[in-house]
Order: structure tokens, then C-alpha cells, then sequence
């Protein structure tokens, strides 16, 4: 069976970014975020169908390139993506990705995508998913620390799917949060720009950390944060870049999506390996019951896994096939006779004699 969205010698399929901007105006950001979220949940709870292994990363001083495969034996996804946080001083994004979904049984490219804009949507949408198992009932307040690239779509994705009312936003840098702020506006919530971390939390639900920096900072300390909230602690996510006291995770039931990456990358990083924590998918499988009390505190160290961006690519190619409006690469050669590569060459030179 095939798993193409065209035959294989029609060329590659490719989501551009301005392809992909039109897709998520045409659904609907909040309709995507909501249909993303059903995504994720049906794949994590397949997890054992997963063949999974820890990103590659090339760490430098000022940041990190990773590749981030995964398959399900059918198909195969690998993200490329940067975290540089000192780009925005060069006017340049802090995260460059792109993403390729492949057919197993050919090995044939199946679709080709920018994974920025679907980076953001996933996270955010992943984030939400937690939430619906981790957070308090009825939850209406939503803390925003970090008000980057990645706030916008975390608080829309809480609105979509929690029903989420009020957002409170902190960011060190004013114009990060009036940005946010502005873009949030008119999108039926009500945003308070905060001056400390300590105002922005007072009476949230939820508090979603995502800060820049590559540093080990504490943005929560364990004496802010009362019983009974949810942390989505998505910020740190390389070694040496942490957000929250230890202190806050030692009194906390910790969820991750893949322990062996998380522990090198997440806020647990800084505890002991024996630092128990649960692994996202056995909430969704019932072999943990997530949060069992409204007066405990739960903390999702989301460091990203590659799993989730497998979903946002499949989502998205399934989005394409309904709407029968994409572009094709010319990526791979596709020449009459297959193990004639060298004719490839020559098909150039042949069209230059014609032409004379």
C-alpha cells in the first residue's frame, strides 16, 4: 500500500511557509490546535509502536542544531531544528526548521515541510493535551513567562482545548510582552501585562515557563508556586537551560514525554537519576492516573519529542490531501532507466545539441 500524496515520480510534496500559513488561516488556528491535539493523544497512545531514540545535538556556545528521527514502521519523520537565542540581537529567528516525512517501505520522501510555524502549533497543542490530565479542573488562569514566539500559540491552544480565559504574561523584555499582548487582543481573552513573575502567577492555574536563554536559571522558585497548580515548564530543553528551582520538583509529580532525553535536557537535568518521574503516555494508556488531587502539584518537563512532530506531519499531509493544493520538489532523480544515474547528466547536455 502506498503512503505517497502522489506518485512518487511526480516529485516530493512541499509545505512552504507561506503554503503553510494559508492551511492555518483556511482551518482555523484554534480548529488546527484542537485537531493536533486528538493527533498527539491517538500517537502517544500508540506509543509502543514508536521506534524512538534521543535527538542528535550539536551543541555550540551561543546554541544548538539536533535532528529528531522517529517512524511507527509505516512512516518515518526527522526534524531538523536550531535554538539560538542570541539571533533576535542579528534579526534573525531564534528557531530555523524544517521537517521530511518518509514511506518506509520505498524510502521515498512523502512530504517536505517548514516546521516553524508546525513547531510552535505542536508544541503548544502538546502542552494543552498534558494539561486536559494534569491540570485542575476548570482551570481559567493562564501564566505566561517568556513571552516569545511560542506564547501566542500556548495561549490560544489553552483556549481551544481548556477553555481557558485569562492570561497573565511576564517577559524581562516589555516589547516581548506588549507583542504578545497585542497579538492576543482580539482573540476573545483577557490579557494583563504583568511587572514581576510574582504578579504574573498570583491566582494562575496553570504557569507555562518558556524563556531564551541558554543558562541554568531558577524563574520559578519552590516558595512562589502553592499547592494545586500545573507547571508547563517547556523552556528548558538542552543541557545547562533550566527554569525551575529544584526544590519545585522534588515536591511535585514530574511527567515527561521520553525519560532518556528528558533526563539530559529537561529540568530534571539537576536531580539524581533515581528522581522518579512518568512518562507522558501512560497517563493516556491508564497505567498512571496523572493528577489525583486538586491540591497537588504537577510539573510537565516538555522538552519536545520527536514523536509529536511525526503527528504534525502526518496531520498536515492530511490536510493537504483534502485541499489537492501543494508544490512539488524536484528533489529526486527520475530517470527511465533507475540504476542509470550517470543519464541524468547527460539529459542536459543532449537538450543544449536540440537547441543548436
Amino acid at each position: 500500500m502506498s503512503h505517497f500524496i502522489a506518485e512518487p515520480k511526480q516529485g516530493v510534496p512541499f509545505v512552504s511557509v507561506q503554503a503553510m500559513a494559508k492551511l492555518i488561516n483556511t482551518l482555523g488556528i484554534e480548529n488546527v490546535l484542537v485537531s493536533l491535539t486528538k493527533t498527539l493523544k491517538h500517537d502517544f497512545a500508540r506509543w509502543h509502536e514508536f521506534d524512538k531514540s534521543p535527538r542528535y545535538a550539536a551543541h555550540s556556545p551561543d546554541g544548538v542544531i539536533e535532528l529528531m528521527p522517529v517512524s511507527d514502521g509505516k512512516m518515518f519523520s526527522c526534524k531538523y531544528v536550531n535554538g539560538h537565542p542570541k539571533n533576535t540581537f542579528k534579526e534573525l529567528q531564534t528557531v530555523a526548521a524544517f521537517g521530511i516525512l518518509s514511506d518506509v517501505d520505498s524510502g521515498y520522501p512523502a512530504m517536505i515541510s517548514e516546521m516553524c510555524l508546525l513547531t510552535a502549533l505542536r508544541t503548544a497543542a502538546t502542552s494543552a493535551l498534558v494539561a486536559t490530565y494534569l491540570a485542575p479542573k476548570n482551570s481559567t488562569t493562564l501564566t505566561l513567562i517568556g513571552n516569545g514566539a511560542q506564547s501566542e500559540f500556548q495561549a490560544l491552544a489553552f483556549k481551544a482545548v481548556l477553555g481557558i480565559t485569562h492570561i497573565r504574561l511576564y517577559d524581562i523584555d516589555e516589547a516581548a510582552s506588549q507583542k504578545a499582548f497585542n497579538n492576543l487582543n482580539n482573540k476573545g481573552l483577557t490579557v494583563t501585562i504583568c511587572e514581576s513573575v510574582e504578579e504574573a502567577i498570583k491566582g494562575a492555574h496553570i504557569i507555562t515557563t518558556c524563556t531564551a536563554d541558554k543558562t541554568n536559571a531558577t524563574i520559578l522558585t519552590n516558595d512562589m508556586i502553592p499547592q494545586g497548580v500545573h507547571i508547563n515548564a517547556i523552556g528548558g530543553d538542552c543541557p545547562g537551560k533550566t527554569e525551575l528551582d529544584s526544590a519545585l520538583l522534588e515536591r511535585a509529580n514530574v511527567f515527561v514525554e521520553y525519560e532518556p532525553q528528558t533526563r539530559v535536557e529537561g529540568e530534571i537535568q539537576q536531580m539524581s537519576r533515581c528522581f522518579a518521574v512518568t512518562e507522558f503516555h501512560k497517563v493516556i494508556n491508564k497505567q498512571h492516573l496523572g493528577r489525583t488531587s486538586e491540591k497537588e502539584l504537577t510539573i510537565f518537563d516538555g522538552v519536545g519529542f520527536a514523536s509529536e512532530d511525526f503527528s504534525a506531519l502526518v496531520y498536515i499531509r492530511e490536510q493537504l490531501i483534502k485541499s489537492g493544493e501543494y508544490e512539488i520538489l524536484d528533489l529526486i532523480t527520475q530517470q527511465g532507466d533507475p540504476r542509470n544515474l550517470f543519464s541524468v547528466l547527460e539529459i542536459p547536455h543532449k537538450d543544449k545539441e536540440n537547441a543548436a
